[in-house]
């Protein structure tokens, strides 16, 4: 074996060796780029138990209309996406990051004082698109830093911690309703916001070789066409978009479904917590598989059983067997599924664009995230009382990702055969 094929075989089975050199510890820079992707989350997560009280606020009278606090929000983050990225590899990371941070914190503090439901939803936008910086740039730093197997292994980490942030966000929010009133979330995110400002400004490194002088970004056609015109990059990210459509559908219908419809009460956010940590658990199974199985074989094969999973509950709800139990266990396994699925494609839609990755991020992400918002809007708006219209969701929207998988690898390259990665 060649000195070049055992520095490439150690690189691959230790995530923490970057191919560039880190200028802070492995474990932080993979906790903060965690806690930058979860200000997305967070944001989403903590105002579930709120939307009733909102909806009294306001004197909102259809209940699907309080849904459009979390679609809007995931409306102006698609939107967010598609210029962070770019704008990132032109004039570097950090700057760009700190500009979304402040819109983020701008429309924390036009959320705090809204007046009318109007008003909030043009804060939760105005949120939206600030928190598309944090998501975009955390991607891209670690695309910046880290190639191949090593980056789906970062990314589970990543994923892992970004996971667990929100998982505790339904609490907080159920008790600061009970406590005080919603406006309080508005306030914690915008505490959250400002400190992971300081704490990016003080720590990030700068990964953007155009802005280290390094080398030359492409113009703005050039980099859009450099993402778009790849089959691997837009096919990847488009699956990845409806199976976070799958997600984002669940979130916005949790409350109905686990208050309204089966009882749970001030218990949601608990039963909320538990099923969300399936995804954290499959994180960390992620990050000690990717490294042998490869991305392709492991999320493959938890595509396969996401969609055989989904079918089922389907099945079972078009049958009226759905019950809490059944729900809340088929939830739980497609959630592991789930966790093994994301970081993966997230990972295989970057691989091509090392030399790209600002705008990639931003390509990948805005239009995963409006496939998962249209999807996930429509899923939503369509609930009725029961969880067929998720169970039904669920799998039309994964056999989705699963036939653009086949058309990306056909069907050889299925499974991670004739693959290196």
């Amino acid at each position: 074996m060649t000195t070049s094929k055992r520095a490439t075989r150690f690189q691959a089975t230790r995530p923490d060796i970057p191919a560039v050199p880190l200028s802070i510890p492995f474990v932080e820079f993979v906790t903060l780029t965690a806690a930058l992707m979860a200000l997305t989350a967070m944001s989403i997560d903590i105002m579930l138990p709120a939307l009733p009280q909102i909806a009294s606020t306001f004197g909102i009278e259809k209940e699907n209309d309080r849904q459009l606090v979390v679609i809007l929000y995931m409306a102006g983050f698609a939107v967010g996406q598609l210029f962070f990225g770019p704008l990132s590899d032109h004039f570097g990371r950090k700057p760009v990051l700190m500009a979304g941070l402040a819109i983020f914190i701008l429309g924390s503090i036009g959320a705090v004082v809204a007046g009318s439901f109007e008003t909030l939803l043009l804060a939760r936008i105005v949120q939206g698109v600030g928190a598309a910086s944090p998501r975009i740039i955390a991607v891209a730093v670690v695309r910046d830093i880290y190639s191949g197997r090593q980056m789906a292994r970062v990314m589970s980490f990543a994923m892992m911690v970004f996971i667990m942030i929100p998982v505790f966000a339904p609490s907080i929010g159920q008790a600061m309703v009970l406590l005080s009133n919603w406006h309080w979330i508005f306030v914690f995110l915008l505490v959250m916001a400002v400190i992971a400002a300081i704490w990016a400004g003080a720590r990030l490194p700068e990964t953007a070789r155009p802005a280290l002088g390094v080398e030359r970004p492409m113009n703005l056609l050039e980099a859009l066409k450099a993402a778009v015109m790849n089959a691997q990059t837009l096919g990847y990210g488009a699956a990845g978009g409806f199976m976070f459509g799958c997600l984002l559908a669940y979130v916005a219908s949790a409350q109905q479904v686990f208050v309204d419809l089966f009882g749970m009460g001030e218990t949601f956010p608990v039963v909320f917590g538990a099923l969300a940590s399936a995804i954290a658990l499959a994180s960390f199974a992620n990050a000690r598989l990717v490294g042998r199985l490869g991305m392709r074989r492991v999320s493959h094969t938890a595509l396969v059983a996401f969609i055989g999973v989904s079918i089922l509950m389907a099945a079972a709800a078009a049958l009226g067997m759905a019950d809490f139990w059944v729900f809340a266990i088929c939830v739980g396994v497609t959630f592991f599924l789930f966790g093994l699925i994301a970081p993966n494609f997230n990972a295989l839609a970057m691989q091509p664009q090392g030399h790209n990755a600002g705008m990639a991020s931003s390509v990948i992400g805005s239009l995963g995230t409006a496939i998962a918002a249209i999807a996930g809007g429509i899923v939503a708006g369509a609930f009725d009382g029961s969880v067929w219209p998720i169970a039904a969701g669920f799998a039309v929207c994964s056999v989705i990702a699963g036939v653009i998988v086949l058309a990306i690898e056909g069907p050889k390259g299925l499974l991670g055969r004739n693959q290196p990665a």
